[in-house]
This record gives C-alpha cells, sequence and structure tokens, in this order.
C-alpha cells in the first residue's frame, strides 16, 4: 500500500507537471475560442439567411426539375410505344393485307400470308391479346378459304360438263383438219411417186373426206383459228383449289374429291339418251360430250402434279371404252338406214382419231367398226333389196328397142355389152336383154362404191378393202339380188313371156361379172391375179337363177296346158265325130306355138327340155282324161273324136315347134296314148 501510494504521488506530480506545462496553452485557447464564439454567430446568422435565400431561389428549379423528369418519363414511354408500335405495326399491316387478298379472291396469296404471319410476325406480339384474336381467326380463315375454292371447283365442274359438247366438237374439228392435212400431204407424195391411189375417176372427194364434209357445221364460216380447249374453259379454278389444298396439306382430299365427281360426270356423259340411234345428231352430241371430257382430263393430267395420273386417266378410259362401245352395239343395231350407218362410222373415225391424238388407245374402236360394217352391209344389202325390187317392178321384160346411135351409146355406157353381129345390125334394133339388167349392173356398181365408203379411214391395207368389197359384193349377188330374182319368178302375174325374158337378162348379167371385178381392180389396185383375191359369185348366182326360171316355165306352161285341158267339153256318147279337131286343143295348139317361137330366143336346151315337158303334161292330161274312173262308156264316135284330137298333138309334134330335136323323138310323148 505504501508503494502504492508512492505511486500514485509521483503520476500526480508528473501530471502536475505536465498540467502546468500546458496551462498556459488551454488557457491560451479558451481566449481564442471566445473570441470566436462571436464571429460564429455572426456566421450563423450569415449562413441561415443565405439558406433561406436558396431555398427561395430554388423552389423554381424544384417544379422545373420535377417537370423535367416528369417529361424524361413520358419521353422513355413515348419511346417504348414507338418501338412496340414498330413491332406491331407490320403485324397488323400483313392482317390488312390478308383481309384485302380475301376480299379480292386471291385465297392463294391470302394462305401464303398466313404461314408469314404465324411464322414470322406473331411470335413477335405473341404477348398481345390482339395477336391471340389473329390466331385463334386464322383456322376458321383456311375454312372459309377451303369452303370457297370448294365451291369455285364445284362451279368450274358444272362448267366444263355444260361445255365439254363444244369443247369435244372443237378437239375434233382440229383432229379433222389435221388428218385432212395430212391426207392432202401424202396424196401429193403419192402423186409425186407415180402411186395412183383410185384408178377410177368416179370418187371425186379424197378417201379420207368422204361424208365427212357433213359431219360438223361451222358455226362461223369466216373464223380463220379453232379456239383451243384452253380458250374455251378457264381452268384457274382447279389450279387455285389445287394450290390452296397443297398449302393446308390436305392435298389428298382434293385429289380425291376430284377424281369422284370426275369419275360421276364420265357415268353422266356416257349414258345416251334412248333416241340417240334416231339421228346423227344424236350420236354426234354424244361422241363430242366424251372428246370434251377427256381433253379437259388430258389437259389436267399435263399441267398439273398428280391431280390425275396417266394410270387414272387409262383406268378412266377402259371404263368408258367398253361403255362407248356397248352403248354403239345397242344403238347402231336399231339403225336402218345405211346413210346413218355411214355417218356413224365416220364420227366414230374422226371420235377415234381424236382421242388418239390424245395418247388413248383406240384399238378397240377399230374393231367395233369391222362389226358395224357387217352390220352397214346388212343395211346396204336391205335397201339395194328394195332398189332390185322396185327394177323388177318398172321393167316392161321385153327388150330394149334403139332407132339411133345415140341410144345405143347410152345403153352402152350403162352396160358392157359386147356383139359384135349385133353391133354391125343397122338401126332400128333391139337389145336382148331388158331395161333391168342395165339398171342393176348400175345398182350393183352404187352398191360397190356405197360399201367402199364404209372402207374408208380404217387403217386397213388395199388388200383388205379389196377383200370387203368382193366378199360384200358377193353378198349382194348371192343373197340379195338371188332372192329378188327367186322371188319375181315365183310371183303370180309373171307369166311365161316374162321368164323368158329374165332368163336372157340373167345370162346377160353373168356375163358382166367379170366387168364388175375389173372394175373393183380399178377401184383397189389389187390385181386378180394375186393369190388370195376372192372371186365373185356371179355365176352361181345367175345360174340358179335360171334354173329356178326354167323350172318356172315349165310348171306355168304345165298349168297353162291344165287350163285349156279344163275346158275340153267331150260328149262321150256322140254317134258321129265333128270331123275336126276340138276347139280347145286347137287353141291350145297354137298358144303352144306362139310360145315356142319366144323360146327361140332361150338356150337350146331349155327350149326342148320346155317342149319335150309340155307335149309329157298334154299327153298325160289326155290319158287321164280318157281313163278316168267316172267315165262309164264311150261311143265309137266319141274314140273318133278323141282320135282327131290326138291326131292334132301328133302333127304339132312332128312339126319341129321348137328346132333340135332328133327325128321323132318329140312324137313319141304321145305314143302311149296312141
Amino acid at each position: 500500500m505504501e508503494k502504492l501510494d508512492a505511486c500514485i504521488r509521483n503520476h500526480d506530480k508528473e501530471i502536475e507537471k505536465m498540467c502546468n506545462f500546458h496551462h498556459q496553452g488551454f488557457v491560451d485557447a479558451i481566449t481564442e475560442l471566445l473570441k470566436v464564439r462571436t464571429d460564429a454567430e455572426k456566421l450563423k446568422v450569415q449562413v441561415t439567411d443565405t439558406n433561406r435565400r436558396f431555398q427561395d431561389a430554388g423552389k423554381e428549379v424544384i417544379v422545373q426539375t420535377e417537370d423535367i423528369i416528369r417529361c424524361r418519363i413520358q419521353q422513355r414511354n413515348i419511346t417504348t410505344v414507338v418501338e412496340k408500335l414498330q413491332l406491331c405495326l407490320p403485324v397488323l399491316e400483313m392482317y390488312s393485307k390478308l383481309k384485302e387478298q380475301m376480299s379480292a379472291k386471291r385465297y392463294y396469296s391470302a394462305l401464303k400470308t398466313m404461314e408469314q404471319l404465324e411464322n414470322v410476325y406473331f411470335p413477335r406480339v405473341s404477348q398481345y391479346r390482339f395477336c391471340q384474336l389473329m390466331i385463334e381467326n386464322l383456322p376458321k380463315l383456311r375454312e372459309d378459304i377451303k369452303e370457297i375454292s370448294m365451291s369455285d371447283l364445284k362451279d368450274f365442274l358444272e362448267s366444263i360438263r355444260k361445255h365439254s359438247d363444244k369443247i369435244g366438237e372443237t378437239a375434233m374439228k382440229q383432229a379433222q383438219q389435221q388428218k385432212a392435212f395430212s391426207v392432202a400431204l401424202q396424196k401429193q407424195n403419192n402423186i409425186k411417186f407415180g402411186k395412183n391411189m383410185y384408178i377410177n375417176d368416179r370418187i371425186p372427194e379424197d378417201r379420207n373426206e368422204i361424208v365427212l364434209k357433213h359431219t360438223f357445221e361451222e358455226d362461223d364460216e369466216n373464223e380463220e383459228e379453232i379456239l383451243t380447249v384452253q380458250d374455251l374453259v378457264d381452268f384457274s379454278p382447279v389450279y387455285r383449289c389445287l394450290h390452296i389444298y397443297s398449302v393446308l396439306g390436305d392435298e389428298e382430299t382434293f385429289e380425291n374429291y376430284y377424281r369422284k365427281q370426275r369419275k360421276k360426270q364420265a357415268r353422266l356423259v356416257l349414258q345416251p339418251q334412248s333416241s340417240m340411234h334416231e339421228t346423227v345428231d344424236g350420236y354426234r352430241r354424244y361422241f363430242t360430250q366424251i372428246v370434251g371430257f377427256f381433253v379437259v382430263e388430258d389437259h389436267i393430267l399435263h399441267v398439273t402434279q398428280g391431280l390425275v395420273t396417266r394410270a387414272y386417266t387409262d383406268e378412266l378410259w377402259n371404263m368408258a371404252l367398253s361403255k362407248i362401245i356397248a352403248v354403239l352395239r345397242a344403238h347402231s343395231s336399231y339403225c336402218t338406214d345405211p346413210d346413218l350407218v355411214l355417218e356413224l362410222k365416220n364420227l366414230i373415225v374422226i371420235f377415234a382419231d381424236t382421242l388418239q391424238g390424245y395418247g388413248f388407245s383406240v384399238n378397240r374402236l377399230f374393231d367395233l367398226l369391222f362389226e358395224i360394217r357387217d352390220q352397214y352391209n346388212e343395211t346396204l344389202l336391205k335397201k339395194w333389196a328394195g332398189v332390185f325390187r322396185d327394177i323388177f317392178e318398172e321393167d316392161n321384160y321385153s327388150p330394149i328397142p334403139i332407132v339411133n346411135e345415140e341410144e345405143y351409146k347410152i345403153v352402152i355406157s350403162k352396160f358392157p355389152f359386147q356383139d359384135p353381129d349385133f353391133e354391125k345390125q343397122s338401126f332400128p334394133k333391139k337389145f336382148p336383154m331388158s331395161q333391168s339388167v342395165p339398171h342393176i349392173y348400175i345398182q350393183v356398181k352404187e352398191f360397190i362404191y356405197a360399201s367402199l365408203k364404209f372402207s374408208e379411214s380404217l387403217h386397213r391395207s388395199s388388200t383388205e378393202i379389196d377383200d370387203m368389197l368382193r366378199k360384200s359384193t358377193n353378198l349382194l349377188l348371192t343373197r340379195t339380188l338371188s332372192s329378188c330374182l327367186l322371188n319375181l319368178i315365183r310371183k303370180p302375174h309373171i307369166g311365161l313371156t316374162e321368164l323368158v325374158q329374165i332368163i336372157i337378162n340373167t345370162t346377160h348379167l353373168e356375163q358382166a361379172c367379170k366387168y364388175l371385178e375389173d372394175f373393183i381392180t380399178n377401184i383397189t389396185n389389187i390385181s386378180q391375179e394375186t393369190v388370195h383375191t376372192t372371186r365373185l359369185y356371179g355365176l352361181s348366182t345367175f345360174k340358179d337363177a335360171r334354173h329356178a326360171a326354167e323350172g318356172e316355165i315349165y310348171t306355168k306352161l304345165n298349168q297353162k296346158i291344165d287350163e285349156f285341158v279344163q275346158l275340153a267339153d267331150y260328149d262321150w256318147t256322140m254317134s258321129e265325130p265333128d270331123g275336126r279337131a276340138s276347139g280347145y286343143l286347137m287353141d291350145l295348139i297354137n298358144f303352144l306355138r306362139s310360145i315356142f317361137q319366144v323360146f327361140t330366143h332361150l338356150p337350146g336346151k331349155v327350149a326342148q327340155t320346155a317342149c319335150m315337158s309340155a307335149c309329157q303334161h298334154l299327153s298325160t292330161s289326155l290319158m287321164k282324161m280318157l281313163l278316168d274312173s267316172e267315165l262309164k262308156q264311150i261311143s265309137m264316135g266319141a274314140v273318133q273324136q278323141f282320135n282327131l284330137d290326138v291326131i292334132q298333138c301328133e302333127l304339132f309334134a312332128s312339126s319341129e315347134p321348137v328346132p333340135g330335136f332328133q327325128g321323132d323323138t318329140l312324137q313319141l310323148a304321145f305314143i302311149d296314148l296312141r
């Protein structure tokens, strides 16, 4: 404690020393502070006054500063709005453009604009409500576009259905003109190289233009160029609809719908009218509609990618071809007019050539034409049967009289009659045949021309055409003419004189067959010496007709004899004969003499056979009369009277009414009766 107290005292001493050392300084400092106090108060007053004045002066600055701050905020907001608007404006402009395109019906462009909006513009402003509304509206617009484009497509399909006949007519005219040009060029080349397609100048038209000049009527004679299918049909609805469905990714739906609708239209087009077979206009309308349909399909095939394919069009064509062939078979069977059948054939040829030009197979159509050719020949045969009947009915069955050289040349120009002895005879004179012979010969040639017309444009060789002509001519001779001759011969009103003239006529027609063969050869340039050339069967045709006429002569002669014999009125109980032959028998003998004079123009055997047959039949008739079972008794006077009649018969037989009998051959016919 003592040490501690000592230490404290030492410290206190040090502190006191220090305080004493600094005391003066402290006193000086206090004195300075007292001086400064006054100055500090003055300064405070000045600072307070200055602050007051600053506050008063800064109030306007504060107001202006606040205005500036507010303006800066507004400026920043405006800048932000401008930036956002600049981002939205392209979207709004594109949407406005979309609306304009919809209003202008530029639907494909509208779909492209939608794609741009969805892929480029909407992502930039997707946070805005108006953008969401636009996005929600786009699917509806797409559906509207699909419906509108489909409606346009339906209108297009309806339009081409209505205009398909005009399209087809135009296409067939083009094909016809092109073919006519090709044929003319070929003909010119043939002439250049010395090839004559037709020697006979009877056919003035070019071989592929027969009857074609009446096939189509020109709508405008001054029209220099024919419109194409593109000129007649606006295909833009199909293109637009295809592009629209392609953009929408629904191309398959569109293709299926288009093909389905076109198949329905094809079935409608292929359905013929019930009266189609009555006029050529019915067939023409049917063909033009079908051609128009397939021309449109071919155009669609070549200008669109995948809407229709070649396999699809071929399938559709094969279906249509089967229907067409069935329809033509059915309706052509009703045609009885050969001119209508010929025009139908020409239409089928143009129809086939037109579609062949568009790449469709038409071989079956040409096969059908061969069937129709047979039918055409049948209609020709029926028509010529009527022609022959009219000729036979109008014939007077007497030799053709001529009084001068001019009349002779007229007959010779119609029928190839050659007889040097006849030419040496002086006028007036008579041709051995009647008027029907040159008329029939001319009509056979006309038949050949008519048959030839169908063979044109069938893409067949001259050999095949020659064979067709010869076969059809043979049918005319062996069937039609032969049938007409046989019917004529069997007619009751045809007498013995007419039958004799018919035999003479058939002889000359038979001789004229070789000229018909030459006529066909001149047309086709196919020599008769060719191995496969068909011969005309005129020889057998006219020989059969002659045999029938000869048989009819024998029959009618016997019937005439029976008619005279029925007039016999013997008195089987008479006591004395009349002293002269019966009147009926003398009339009969005179009749036979006059008839057998007519028979001098017949071949010898025919006249001899007729005479022998008549005598035998007369002998038999008299024998039956004498040996009649109902005859109970005969007086000697009646026998003597009957003997006078038999003597007249024997005298007639011995007078050689027909030359050529040897000895008493004809008299032997009455030996049994004697």
